[in-house]
């Protein structure tokens, strides 16, 4: 299975063309963002094309109208895929299948692929939520980032395995963070002391990628998402990061590589 590489431009400094020639020149074959602002519209646009990578573009909808709202606007970045942060976590199960179900119609009728991320603060912030949303909507698909429910259930999953073979068979993007127990984010997933969360994210990932093979998909995208403060601890009284972020990110990707590839 061929592995995509993608980098968030979450954390990261300086103009806009020197952040995309940063990620391009370290390998990364494309770029993982909010949609820019319309005076820097058509200079992302051309070094998205300059630079040969792939957009996938990220929205953030609580409700329907926003949802769609949204979404058309990414239709002119033709992107690769759209990451979605989908609805509210306080949303009965009504209000869900009726936010999803319309997500679903909007993206086909857009010709856009979405993936709904399993963030907190979503519906599908828990193993059993998102199972059952995927079991009752037949073509939901989701960006698999199973930090957020290490965190939420203080756990590595190991009592909903039913549920995280669901997600693998229904993800389409991957965000290759590594969360612990009490947080979604270990400050370094190369430290000795993580060994067991990283292996674990990477069970799960190479479930994915063994889905999509399955499939019939030529690559899987994945996005080591690591953000900077507070996601990144940081040093009591001097505030400094406990890891560099660019370092951590490029480490993952590396390791997926190496993985996965």
């Amino acid at each position: 299975m061929k592995v995509k590489p993608i980098k968030s431009l979450w954390g990261m400094t300086g103009s806009l063309e020197e952040q995309v020639r940063k990620i391009a020149e370290s390998g990364y074959q494309g770029i993982e963002s909010p949609l820019p602002s319309k005076k820097d519209a058509a200079l992302f646009k051309e070094l998205l094309h300059s630079y040969e990578l792939d957009y996938v573009a990220q929205i953030f909808a609580e409700t329907k109208e926003s949802f769609q709202a949204q979404a058309a606007a990414c239709v002119e970045y033709a992107p690769l895929l759209v990451n979605a942060q989908s609805g509210r976590d306080d949303m009965g199960e009504r209000e869900q299948f009726d936010f999803f179900t319309e997500a679903v119609r909007v993206e086909k009728e857009l010709g856009l692929i979405v993936g709904h991320e399993t963030h907190r603060s979503r519906p599908l912030f828990t193993p059993w939520t998102t199972e059952k949303l995927l079991n009752t909507i037949e073509d939901l698909k989701i960006t698999a980032d199973f930090s957020h429910w290490v965190c939420v259930t203080e756990s590595l999953l190991e009592r909903y395995g039913k549920a995280v073979q669901t997600a693998c068979e229904r993800t389409i993007h991957v965000h290759s963070r590594v969360g612990y127990a009490q947080g979604p984010q270990v400050p370094a997933p190369r430290d000795s002391h993580y060994q067991k969360e990283l292996h674990s994210h990477l069970g799960w990932w190479k479930r994915v990628a063994e889905e999509r093979k399955k499939e019939g998909h030529p690559f899987t995208t994945f996005t080591p998402e690591y953000g900077p403060s507070p996601y990144m601890q940081t040093l009591p009284y001097t505030q400094a990061p406990a890891a560099d972020l660019w370092d951590v990110c490029l480490w993952m990707k590396s390791f997926v590589e190496k993985e996965l590839g």
